[in-house]
């Protein structure tokens, strides 16, 4: 037993003391040989390798140059999703109170992706940036969060494969990482809806719930523009081969309270689309419109509602005779026209950005301009009406998850005998959260609606007698 205990103690020194020595000539050897032959030497060493080694092996860096390195961040956006949560390490985050918790990789660990029959293995890895030879300035954007370590760290993506498959990797697999991760953010991210303050765009979260699920409005009519949305969104090789702008244009019109604004908000959760909510009373003159949507981004909804009165728009010929009858030198710049209005529709502004909708509601379609109309401008006119049976139960099922009822056979006689909107029966449908007590409600409504406007209707047939 003694002598097995010795020769236990004997191969601890050893080892210990070959440790020791390696430490040391490891010392030594960064003390004496310049960081420019340790470079060199470390380049052979791993160029051996990879001629000896099957595997093949591309790093990703957190940044190139000064800039982010968008293949990195879809990497991890991409990663995130399909990390295992049974890895012994995991990094988890969050920045929105609105989104979950955020998985991702840890330092060091590794996880095996398959696509199209190849398995690639991810790694995390960090390195030490800050010697001259450490690549600094490849890592400019870790700067900020190695800040209170005292060094710079660059973090990078390494994913190996074997290397008959290297040009699969790189015309193949990071392309469809990098879609994919596109893909997930647009469906992920917060919209935003950008309102108008002091002459500039102003963004806040736009959490208005509206999908076309739970939107009150005809079936066949809710299909086709989400047939007409879709078709759009997957054109733009067609809108560029035919020499057009990348945009739609869509006029909702019918009474208060029949879901336009709802709508809007439906096609911007459909799409993914941010919301530009242009008020024209907020707006001085033409120039400050176009300045206005320049500053408007792609993938987004400009909406102008109640266009029929929400400004006294100049039309082109008052606008014209006013320009001629002007100073000279004077420009005729101090109001929103509707030429203006109009070269923002479908001029030269339209080109400045790409898959971008229009959006104009008015509860006056007779009001407006045959300018504005046509083809090209507002491609497709969209009818919001009144409450009908169909409206009506799904606002029903919304509001009180009833699919059906004793009192639906009076209730639908009644939406069909008078024009009442969607958002009157909603309202009514919210005073209660008893279905019973609530649909008796709106049977009353209803009958009084009814009452109302039969009374009505005699008292004009007395005055025209």
């Amino acid at each position: 037993m003694s002598s097995s205990s010795g020769s236990y103690e004997k191969y601890i020194t050893m080892a210990a003391s070959v440790a020791a020595t390696a430490m040391l000539v490891r010392s030594v050897a960064s003390e004496l040989v310049p960081y420019e032959v340790r470079d060199l030497l470390c380049a052979a060493a791993r160029s051996l390798r990879a001629r000896v080694s099957s595997r093949h092996t591309v790093v990703i860096d957190e940044a190139e140059g000064l800039s982010a390195n968008q293949i990195y961040d879809a990497a991890r956006t991409y990663l995130a999703a399909r990390i295992s949560t049974d890895m012994p390490r995991l990094r988890v985050s969050r920045v929105d109170e609105a989104q979950g918790i955020t998985v991702g990789m840890e330092q060091g660990e590794e996880m095996v992706d398959v696509h199209d029959g190849v398995e690639y293995t991810w790694t995390l890895v960090s390195r030490d940036g800050s010697s001259p030879g450490g690549g600094a300035a490849s890592g400019a954007s870790s700067a900020a969060g190695a800040k209170g370590r005292g060094r710079l760290e660059i973090k990078s993506f390494e994913v190996s494969f074997h290397k008959k498959h290297k040009d699969k990797a790189l015309e193949s697999y990071l392309p469809y990482v990098v879609d994919t991760a596109k893909a997930m953010k647009d469906q992920h991210r917060n919209l935003k809806m950008h309102m108008i303050e002091y002459e500039a765009w102003t963004a806040v979260d736009l959490r208005h719930p509206s999908t076309f699920d739970t939107l009150a409005m005809n079936k066949k009519l809710k299909q086709s523009v989400m047939d007409d949305l879709e078709r759009f969104v997957k054109r733009k090789d067609y809108y560029r081969r035919i020499g057009r702008a990348w945009k739609r244009g869509y006029l909702l019109y019918g009474p208060p309270g029949t879901g336009k604004s709802s709508l809007i908000a439906a096609m911007a959760n459909y799409l993914k689309f941010d919301i530009y909510d242009l008020e024209l009373t907020e707006v001085k003159c033409n120039s400050d419109l176009r300045r206005l949507l320049v500053g408007t981004s792609s993938r987004s909804i400009l909406v102008v509602e109640d266009i029929d009165c929400s400004i006294d728009l100049i039309q082109r010929e008052e606008g014209e005779k006013r320009a001629r009858s002007s100073s000279a030198g004077e420009e005729n710049d101090d109001k929103v026209t509707l030429s203006g209005l109009l070269n923002f529709v479908d001029g030269l502004w339209s080109t400045s950005g790409e898959e971008r909708i229009i959006v104009f509601t008015t509860n006056y379609r007779e009001r407006l301009d045959p300018a504005l109309l046509r083809p090209g401008r507002m491609d497709m006119h969209i009818h919001m009406g009144y409450c009908t049976t169909e409206s009506f139960r799904i606002l029903a099922r919304n509001y009180h998850s009833v699919e059906n009822h004793a009192m639906y056979p009076e209730i639908e006689q009644l939406i069909e005998e008078v024009m009442v909107s969607p958002a009157e029966v909603a309202e009514v449908l919210m005073r209660n959260e008893d279905s019973d007590v609530v649909l008796q409600d709106l049977l009353e409504f209803l009958k009084a609606k009814r009452k109302g406007a039969g009374e009505s209707m005699a008292a004009n047939e007395n005055g025209n007698e």
